[in-house]
């Protein structure tokens, strides 16, 4: 099913408060299950799904799926397969699975409660969305979580990728979470940037975000990267359109105009790919924050995939190695904590065109792969209070103590 609720409400999933008495001989395997299927046939691609991950007195299932998929079949496939579960999910713009990146699947995985405990809110209507309501609303969602240990908790926001709110969203949810880290994606439609979709409780939705809250004694750690610095080649914003992330003027020129001017190619050159290797970047507190091109609009304005203020100091982003920035990254998360036995990742779009376009998929598959990736490429990833561009954000949880 897809749903069509133009009213805001908080949905709270209610079997999930599970305590079971933990099995002594097996406390230190991590009761995960991870799965994926190529099919595009709605009812198989679950079947095969459920035959990889169902295991007894699951807590939570996340899952990822193509838009390729009639998500009407898939909603009722999935109901019927995983009733009584807390599952969420979203369309994507490629999925992460147990083999590597792959474009037209469905994976996923499940978590047990001996090891989780979980809590998933949904917002609808984003477009009303609020800072009061958000503040109210994640009050009492934390309210409702028995037990709750900040320590030992995160965050996992889904977004509507196509909503514009996820700046507001982010920002709000996380400081209402008083201190427990976030992470995130939007959901995608692979470059179609038509319709983007959400799923929870038997339905796919529009216009909504879902935050969970999972809590565990695994160690975990969030972290974002990006392979991305600034450079002398500098701009301003001169006028925007904030609400639409449209930028009509660099420089007091036509935005798409003075963009390939600043990159070195023709306006008619403009596509995707070249908005995957010559990103916008803006420095926050030391650190740089990637602002992607989404497409030019025929009037040679600029959309991006997210909000840019007017008089907002930008530069061409400078380019490094993402396959080496990656590796270093596990290697500090190996560092901190050992190996991962799950991460949960969400990817930026324009980092798969950028993997697929210098022929990348062997090397970032195998890191993906031996670091035990789930996850999407998104329309744009959460981190905390922030929502980016361009990068990698997640939760690595290592093995029990």
């Amino acid at each position: 099913m897809i749903a069509r609720n133009h009213t805001i409400i908080s949905k709270l999933s209610k079997p999930l408060l599970i305590t079971l008495k933990k099995n002594m001989s097996n406390q230190n395997s991590l009761q995960i299950k991870r799965g994926y299927s190529c099919s595009l046939e709605p009812a198989q691609a679950v079947n095969e799904l459920y035959q990889a991950i169902y295991q007894p007195n699951i807590s939570l299932i996340i899952f990822y799926c193509s838009p390729k998929y009639n998500l009407e079949q898939l909603a009722t496939a999935l109901h019927e397969s995983f009733t009584g579960i807390n599952i969420i999910g979203c369309t994507t713009a490629g999925e992460i699975t147990p083999v590597g990146y792959l474009n037209g699947s469905i994976t996923g995985v499940s978590l047990a409660a001996e090891d989780f405990t979980a809590m998933t809110m949904r917002i609808d209507n984003l477009q009303d969305f609020h800072i009061e309501q958000g503040q109210a609303l994640t009050h009492k969602f934390l309210a409702q979580f028995l037990a709750l240990d900040k320590a030992k908790t995160f965050a996992f926001l889904l977004v509507d990728g196509l909503s514009m709110k996820e700046e507001i969203v982010s920002s709000v949810l996380y400081n209402a979470l008083d201190g427990i880290s976030l992470f995130g994606g939007s959901a995608g439609d692979g470059f179609n940037f038509q319709q983007t979709f959400i799923y929870h409780e038997g339905a796919f939705h529009r216009d909504c975000a879902l935050l969970t809250l999972i809590q565990t004694e695994y160690p975990f750690t969030t972290f974002k990267t990006e392979h991305f610095t600034g450079s002398d080649k500098k701009a301003v914003i001169t006028a925007v359109i904030p609400e639409q992330r449209l930028v009509q003027e660099i420089n007091g020129t036509s935005a798409a105009l003075e963009y390939a001017d600043l990159i070195g190619v023709d306006v008619t050159e403009l596509n995707p790919a070249i908005y995957a290797k010559h990103p916008l970047v803006i420095k926050v507190g030391g650190h740089y924050y990637v602002r992607s091109v989404m497409f030019a609009n025929e009037d040679y304005s600029l959309t991006f995939a997210s909000t840019i203020d007017e008089g907002l100091v930008v530069s061409i982003a400078t380019v490094g190695d993402l396959v080496t920035d990656l590796t270093q990254l596990f290697d500090r998360i190996r560092n901190d904590m050992g190996e991962p036995v799950l991460v949960l990742g969400c990817d930026c779009l324009f980092r798969y065109k950028e993997i697929e376009e210098k022929g990348l998929f062997p090397a970032i598959n195998d890191i993906m792969c031996k670091n035990n990736v789930i996850g999407f490429s998104t329309y744009g990833e959460q981190f905390n209070a922030m929502h980016i561009n361009q990068t990698f954000t997640g939760v690595a949880i290592g093995k029990k103590v």
